[in-house]
């Protein structure tokens, strides 16, 4: 299964040095980046969802009025994290992510870690959805979230709108480096 922009991507010379040379995330100073974009992916929900650096750098994100973009499962990765006050990060939050029924409709749901959708409505979510793989785009505050492989392309867009007027307002020096 590919898009268009997987299509580009793969053939992108740029990209694929990229791929080739990936760092190790905990190699990463993670205060010299404006955003983070969180792609989707099932085995987010075995590793990130519970790792202890991606979690601090998600808090430090919110803290310091970082955009935080995920789409698909990637909004699993918020279960964990927290508010200063020790609640949980999603709590009256509006978000998306991939849902129960595209999970069910692919014949994955039993076979995940957690559901998605279950977690963050538990931890006092406003889960917001769509149709099954229509493109939805929720942003609320730092948090900017796609629900499905449909989002990913409006989701980008969103966070680089966002990065650009930013710098336009000159509220974040870094932007220009």
């Amino acid at each position: 299964f590919t898009t268009p922009n997987t299509e580009r991507f793969l053939k992108d010379e740029v990209a694929s040095f990229a791929i080739q040379n990936t760092r190790v995330l905990r190699n990463i100073n993670y205060n010299t980046f404006d955003a983070v974009f969180f792609p989707g992916g099932y085995g987010l929900l075995w590793d990130l969802a519970s790792d202890s650096f991606v979690i601090k750098m998600i808090e430090d994100f919110a803290k310091t009025g970082r955009p935080i973009a995920m789409v698909c499962h990637a909004p699993g990765i918020l279960r964990d994290v927290k508010k200063p006050n020790g609640e949980p990060f999603v709590k009256g939050v509006k978000l998306t992510g991939f849902k129960n029924s595209e999970d069910v409709e692919i014949e994955l749901l039993h076979h995940l870690l957690f559901s998605l959708e279950d977690e963050l409505k538990l931890r006092g979510a406003n889960y917001i959805s769509k149709g099954n793989w229509k493109p939805n785009v929720i942003v609320d505050g730092v948090l900017m979230t796609g629900q499905s492989p449909a989002s990913a392309p409006p989701l980008a867009e969103a966070l680089a709108k966002r990065l650009n007027d930013s710098k336009l307002k000159g509220n974040n020096k870094r932007l220009s480096k």
